[in-house]
């Protein structure tokens, strides 16, 4: 029988099934993953509030007869609220902000037993795809601690991929998810836009395009964790098509012969690193040895039109979170305590007319109806995640004044993870494939509108065709 000793393989469903027949106790995980946290955070800055005495209150009150009862987790520190808890949203300006109430989200974890311990590192307002804010520094990746473990949700991918967690909450607003996933070696979903609430201060993110969901090791964790936090709240503006039965039940379920297009060629032409490519080549090879029908295409997209879409959304909000937060604290705006990124697309977006947004919301919708045109002909789209290998430390700059060279620098190194954003498709970030560096690559496969089952049933078969459990970063002892 497993013990605590094993902490380091097993995923939350595991830890939750020792907890539930009385191998281990609630308080015992928790000073496991303390232990952890004080162990490897240190080394990799993933962890930036810790929550132990709310903890060990929670684990002592009685926690809930959940489906994950007495597992330890964490939230990101940005797009979710605990009670009584600093979240600062990556951001010096929200240093000191301190929410009176929970999150829909945080609510929904708590009922399903986890025990939250502590909330994960972001760049500001999520805005980046490393995790370097001022506010608290730059989070390493644990397989090299010289590059970045991705971003936004960078510190819950150091988190989990260095064993101090099996779990984490994470955020996807333009790959927040995949793209740390595909960076540290992780399986990353992002859920259909409306499967998780993101409620009550909001009723959705970035127009539509931001969802909150996790970083798992397994795929089934993944899917439990997605049960737990699906469905719509009172109130919500939309939400998601309802699944025909829950996630859980599609990992390990036969996903049939599916028809697979792939594509390694970038939507917006900037180069692909031949990793990347070998990444999709071997994917769509082991999909085609396990039986289904593989054929390289890809959609026509205007890519150049999506991201000035997508420039003025994300100026929209980051000027209305400014503006709001600079009036609580009784100041006018003026771009002092954020980084330099997040100020120039705050001044965009108090430039842009609301017609300019109404046409940016078009072009969201034309991008949908696109993609989904596309898929008609296909269950999934297969590409690389990312364009590069895990990147250097600072290779995004948050506080590089000029933000047209800061944006295409950023869709260089991510090409093919915003456009399902727009859409609102679910999309998952594999980790099937290593490079001569030692260095994780994950793949993407986007599914059509709220269809995270074929993606679930295809992850798990290609997790017992090629297990990655096994692969620890050196760091983990």
């Amino acid at each position: 029988m497993a013990t605590i000793s094993d902490y380091d393989d097993l995923d939350a469903i595991d830890l939750a099934r020792l907890v539930s027949t009385g191998s281990v106790s609630p308080e015992e995980l928790l000073e496991t993953a303390i232990t952890k946290v004080e162990q490897y955070n240190p080394a990799l800055n993933a962890v930036v509030q810790t929550m132990y005495d709310q903890a060990r209150e929670d684990i002592a009150r009685g926690l809930p007869e959940g489906p994950l009862r007495g597992v330890p987790f964490m939230l990101k520190n940005l797009g979710v609220l605990y009670e009584g808890v600093p979240t600062t949203n990556g951001s010096v300006l929200f240093r000191d902000f301190v929410p009176d109430h929970h999150s829909f989200l945080t609510e929904r974890y708590r009922r399903a037993g986890l025990v939250i311990m502590g909330k994960t590192n972001t760049p500001e307002f999520g805005l980046s795809v490393t995790t370097e804010p001022l506010v608290h520094g730059a989070t390493l990746n644990p397989w090299d601690t010289a590059r970045s473990p991705g971003g936004s949700s960078g510190g819950a991918s150091a988190v989990v991929a260095s064993r101090i967690l099996p779990a984490v909450h994470a955020t996807d607003g333009g790959g927040s998810i995949r793209i740390p996933a595909a960076c540290t070696g992780l399986f990353g979903l992002k859920p259909t836009r409306a499967r998780t609430p993101i409620g009550p201060d909001l009723g959705e993110g970035w127009s539509g395009m931001s969802i909150g969901h996790a970083l798992t090791r397994s795929v089934r964790d993944s899917a439990l964790l997605l049960d737990i936090a699906s469905g719509p709240t009172d109130g919500d503006p939309y939400c998601a098509p309802p699944p025909a039965r829950q996630f859980i039940e599609e990992v390990g379920a036969d996903p049939g012969r599916l028809r697979i297009a792939f594509s390694s060629v970038a939507p917006n032409d900037v180069p692909v690193h031949e990793d990347c490519i070998k990444a999709v080549e071997d994917a769509a090879a082991l999909c085609e040895e396990l039986g289904h029908e593989v054929t390289e295409a890809a959609p026509s997209m205007d890519m150049t039109l999506l991201i000035q879409a997508m420039r003025i959304i994300w100026g929209a909000n980051t000027r209305a979170t400014v503006e709001v937060r600079y009036r609580a604290l009784g100041k006018e705006p003026d771009g002092t305590d954020i980084e330099a990124v997040t100020w120039n697309l705050a001044k965009e977006g108090e430039k842009h007319s609301a017609a300019d947004y109404a046409r940016a919301i078009q072009v969201l919708h034309m991008t949908g109806r696109d993609m989904a045109a596309f898929l008609n002909g296909y269950d999934l789209f297969l590409t690389p995640t990312v364009a590069q290998p895990p990147w250097p430390l600072k290779a995004l700059d948050m506080t590089d004044p000029d933000l047209d060279a800061y944006l295409y620098n950023l869709f260089a190194h991510i090409p093919f993870t915003a456009q399902f954003n727009a859409t609102g498709q679910p999309a998952m970030s594999v980790p099937l494939y290593w490079n001569k560096e030692g260095l994780p690559v994950g793949v993407q496969f986007a599914g059509h509108f709220g269809d995270e089952a074929t993606l679930f049933r295809l992850a798990a078969q290609l997790e017992h065709a090629r297990p990655w459990h096994h692969r620890k970063p050196a760091l983990v002892t």
